[in-house]
């Protein structure tokens, strides 16, 4: 099977990203069971295929536990399954509606460090409502860091046990997950679309502190109101930078894979990065030479740096940088967008974010209101 990524017959089924920004580190060897409820753009019949990359995507906090492209060591799928979750994420899955996965012929796989690769064909038929059910049962054969996920807030409801339990139907020794999403990197289903839209960026384009299974931040809301003609693939990751991108490591990798990518970063940057205005600039025109190179073709909106309360060096920075991507952005971007104006106060306050659209009053995170607002700008704009 080859390694590389090529989604052409196949779009995203979920507007849910699934980066990776964490990776596991154990004192031993474990096996253990993940089962996660995901709501598909599109119902039915469906064919589907899963793509991983054994890789952390972006930077989480100050990189001391995982950086961006770091690799994951040797893993064992030891199972996989597909199935109806039904109407209500439980832990449980619909009775004989569980569908095995399988790689290159096979009911397991060892993943080797760094690798990409892809599951075989799929066929499940999933009722209007229904959440599809992955559930896989993943064994490492060392101690250490070993597989990445991504350890942000739930935005999907998630179940996992210690052991074998992949085939297991009920939701007996479950337990519900917290800061653990362990999925594939790409769950898609067989889908000619017109093109394919990438949606790249931190935890606000990731959707993060919003509502779990709601699916009202911006990505998620502009998806229900576009034509499933086209392919939308949320990368968004928690705690992610520019320069982890700029490092044209596994997460640019993804983002290649667009016929348009929409690129929302900056605000962990100019924060727990201590980026300066150049800096941060010098990396998103990296990002952007690096997309144009691999696709001449590709379409780049750029985005303003959202709000989130900077103040001192890094608002100074942070106006700095949106001056420029407002007159003068990067050679290789087509349009921009200014998502900044929309979550802002009015100047001379607009380094703040509208506390109608923070997700408390102590967090600048967006909210499900700001995702609305969010949504709908884009969508006049786009």
């Amino acid at each position: 099977m080859m390694d590389h990524m090529n989604p052409k017959g196949y779009a995203s089924a979920t507007v849910q990203s699934t980066a990776s920004n964490f990776i596991m580190n154990r004192t031993e060897s474990f096996t253990h069971t993940y089962r996660t409820y995901i709501k598909l753009r599109e119902n039915g019949a469906q064919t589907l295929k899963f793509w991983h990359s054994n890789a952390v995507d972006s930077t989480w906090d100050d990189g001391s536990i995982a950086s961006a492209s770091d690799l994951g060591s040797m893993w064992t799928i030891e199972a996989a399954f597909v199935g109806d979750g039904g109407e209500l994420p439980n832990g449980d899955v619909v009775e004989g509606m569980q569908v095995p996965l399988t790689f290159e012929g096979g009911t397991s796989k060892i993943v080797q460090p760094g690798e990409k690769f892809w599951s075989d064909e799929v066929q499940i038929e999933l009722p209007k409502g229904h959440y599809l059910s992955f559930t896989w049962t993943i064994s490492t054969c060392s101690s250490g860091t070993t597989v990445p996920y991504n350890t942000e807030q739930m935005l999907m409801t998630a179940y996992d046990a210690p052991g074998n339990l992949a085939q297991q139907e009920s939701s007996a020794s479950f337990q519900q997950s917290e800061n653990l999403l362990v999925l594939p990197s790409f769950i898609g289903y067989k889908k000619h679309v017109d093109k394919q839209l990438i949606f790249f960026g931190d935890s606000i384009t990731q959707g993060v502190r919003t509502a779990i299974d709601q699916y009202e931040y911006w990505v998620a809301r502009i998806a229900d109101d576009l034509p499933a003609s086209i392919g939308i693939w949320n990368i968004g990751s928690g705690w992610a930078r520019a320069y982890d991108a700029a490092d044209d490591g596994s997460w640019l990798y993804k983002a290649q894979q667009g016929d348009e990518v929409v690129i929302a970063l900056g605000v962990n940057d100019l924060d727990i990065g201590k980026r300066n205005a150049i800096q941060l600039m010098a990396d998103l025109t990296t990002i952007i030479s690096k997309l144009k190179e691999r696709n001449p073709s590709t379409h780049i909106k750029l985005c303003t740096v959202p709000p989130f309360n900077f103040t001192g060096e890094a608002e100074i920075n942070w106006r700095q940088v949106n001056e420029q991507i407002r007159v003068n952005p990067p050679f290789g971007v087509d349009r921009v967008f200014d998502i900044a104006k929309v979550l802002s106060l009015e100047t001379p306050n607009d380094h703040l974010v509208n506390p109608e659209y923070m997700s408390s009053i102590y967090d600048p995170h967006p909210n499900g209101v700001a995702g609305k607002a969010v949504s709908e700008a884009f969508l006049e704009w786009y």
